[in-house]
């Protein structure tokens, strides 16, 4: 990653976001793009991926990719390793929500064995599986270029363990998980691997319809990872490494840390 990036200009940035044709991932592949990146978002479908790259801008391209399976993994890699010239960032997203496996879960909890086998391993695999698959894949690239970042999305901790979210709660928890565990196996290399999480609820497509006003004034605007992965991906967060970092409070983190957005 070059050195001369910083924080809003992120022009020699090469990002590939996972699940980035919607939601938490569109709204950070937005963030990177008009902060100067080139970025590659992914979706399971080809002409959703494609569509949401036209949208962003001629900063992005779209890219078909199942993270479950390996070898749409390799392929999307390659593909990605052609257009951009490399990655300097991966941004571990992609992922299945509640209304998979229980389109009410907000106002009909379902215990957990009452889920199916079938649409718990979906989630999990989707978001467990399919980051160890990515950074699998991407990482000994980075190691051999001499540098790269990842940052893995996660959730809040309240949710990995809240009544009726079998199977995304334990999805987010395991991936946390491993994320910590990249970031300890990385340790002494070059590259760096962080955690980010919004901190709430998020106005997606994963939030149920039939919620009230009420609680859908509280959901937070998915935009609100737009500055933390914008950070991220610059020069000032160099040598970051191995934090959880969240969304909702990261101007607090960084005065924390001495530092401004």
């Amino acid at each position: 990653m070059n050195a001369s990036s910083v924080a809003g200009d992120l022009e020699n940035v090469r990002a590939f976001v996972t699940g980035g044709s919607s939601g938490l991932g569109r709204a950070m592949a937005h963030a990177l793009v008009h902060a100067g990146a080139r970025v590659a978002v992914s979706s399971r479908y080809e002409q959703r991926a494609r569509a949401a790259a036209d949208e962003l801008g001629p900063g992005a391209v779209g890219v078909p990719l199942d993270v479950q399976d390996v070898e749409s993994v390799s392929a999307a890699i390659d593909a990605v390793y052609e257009t951009l010239g490399g990655i300097d960032l991966l941004v571990n997203n992609a992922g299945i929500g509640m209304r998979f496996v229980n389109p009410r879960f907000m106002t009909e909890p379902q215990p957990f064995w009452k889920v199916s086998d079938t649409g718990f391993r979906e989630v999990v695999t989707t978001k467990l599986v399919g980051t160890f698959l990515v950074s699998q894949a991407v990482v000994p690239r980075m190691l051999a270029d001499g540098s790269g970042r990842i940052v893995t999305v996660s959730m809040s901790e309240t949710t990995m363990t809240r009544r009726g979210f079998a199977p995304y709660g334990p999805s987010g928890a395991a991936v946390e998980a491993l994320a910590r565990v990249m970031a300890a196996d990385l340790e002494g290399t070059p590259l760096t691997a962080n955690i980010l999480l919004p901190g709430g609820a998020t106005a997606t497509g994963m939030v149920p319809d039939e919620i009230d006003e009420e609680a859908r004034a509280r959901l937070l605007d998915p935009a609100i990872m737009g500055p933390p992965i914008v950070w991220l991906a610059s020069a000032a967060a160099a040598g970051v490494h191995d934090e959880r970092i969240v969304a909702r409070s990261f101007a607090a983190w960084l005065n924390a840390r001495g530092q401004k957005a």
